[in-house]
């Protein structure tokens, strides 16, 4: 959704570039409770995002709330995606927050097509739909109520601690509907983590949150990437994290090495040579000019230093619940369609997977 194409026909001139004349725009909000925050109101015109077919994410459809996120995590790889409503990716990703206030209305229309085959849903692909905004605006249980009753199965990714708020209700939803849950939990230093996420729960609040969702009976995955070389990468780091995340009673751990993408390196680049300068030169020799992705060498490296640690505290999804037994032998909502993308996923992993 770019803020071109979306004129109300009003301009203002006092607004940042590009955002003079919003189609859909509301309203926009400050609020003390959001110091240094402005929200953007729209009335979006589609809830639904088509994947494209060359993506090799998992799943084919996406719905995504808010744009830019509060987390301020500073590796975020979505902070591209404001510069398509010519915002910068740095600080006005963090602090120009786009809310879709009318995306329940506009996704019941959408689920209520003919056309639409229930297929699933992946919610937290982009930017966390439990951000500290879902605290003031409370979007996602008329989203995840609206995908129950219409039958369509759908997975939750999240760095915040605020879906616990939601949880009585996932819980219910699920005797409707096949629902996954996961949470990123990249960095266990509170230190490290303060200064890359600064707008994120702590770790240990996330970790309790998980152990609330699988005490509610849901096998949680916990995605532990990005992996920062020499910051969080070595042996002891990582067997620690997931120490934690084993007692904090998830299922299953998902890795994966730091990626910066075009709009996101920049912003990376000038916060490592402000936090740690000394590893500026071990970076650049990682992802020299354009590159996006840190050398095979290195991913090959790390798979084969965290894959028998994922092993060892049982986190590789290969455990069986009896919640798990009971949802296979529970008959499927009527309708449900897995896409054929969906199924290769899934035959790789236990649980549908989302990607943040």
């Amino acid at each position: 959704m770019r803020w071109q194409g979306q004129q109300l026909g009003v301009a203002d001139e006092a607004a940042l570039p590009g955002m003079e004349q919003l189609d859909g725009l509301v309203r926009t909000v400050t609020t003390p409770e959001f110091a240094g925050i402005t929200f953007h109101e729209v009335a979006a015109k589609s809830a639904l995002n088509h994947v494209p077919r060359s993506s090799s994410m998992p799943f084919d459809w996406t719905i995504n709330p808010y744009r830019g996120c509060t987390h301020a995590c500073v590796y975020c790889f979505a902070r591209g995606t404001h510069e398509y409503l010519d915002l910068d990716a740095g600080r006005d990703f963090d602090s120009q927050i786009v809310v879709k206030v009318n995306v329940e209305d506009v996704l019941r229309r959408e689920l209520a097509r003919a056309s639409w085959k229930r297929e699933h849903v992946a919610l937290g692909t982009n930017t966390d739909p439990y951000q500290r905004a879902e605290g003031r605006y409370r979007l996602m249980p008329g989203i995840t109520t609206a995908l129950a009753e219409s039958g369509t199965p759908f997975s939750i990714l999240t760095k915040g601690s605020l879906l616990r708020r939601d949880l009585p209700l996932l819980t219910r939803l699920h005797d409707q509907v096949p629902i996954s849950l996961a949470f990123s939990i990249a960095v266990y230093d509170d230190a490290l983590q303060q200064a890359i996420e600064p707008g994120t729960p702590t770790a240990q609040a996330r970790l309790d949150t998980v152990r609330a969702a699988a005490d509610a009976g849901f096998p949680v995955s916990v995605f532990l990437m990005p992996i920062l070389p020499h910051l969080t990468d070595s042996s002891e780091a990582l067997d620690a994290a997931l120490e934690r995340v084993k007692a904090a009673g998830a299922a299953r751990v998902v890795h994966g090495a730091l990626h910066l993408r075009p709009g996101v390196k920049p912003w990376f680049m000038r916060w490592l040579a402000r936090e740690h300068p000394e590893l500026l030169p071990a970076y650049r020799g990682l992802y020299p000019g354009a590159s996006v992705n840190a050398p095979q060498a290195y991913r090959t490296l790390l798979a084969q230093r965290i894959r028998p640690l994922i092993r060892a505290h049982g986190l590789d999804g290969r455990a069986d619940s009896a919640w798990q037994r009971a949802a296979r032998q529970a008959p499927a909502p009527s309708r449900i369609v897995t896409t054929t993308r969906g199924r290769a996923a899934r035959a790789a992993l236990p649980e549908p997977a989302t990607l943040f």
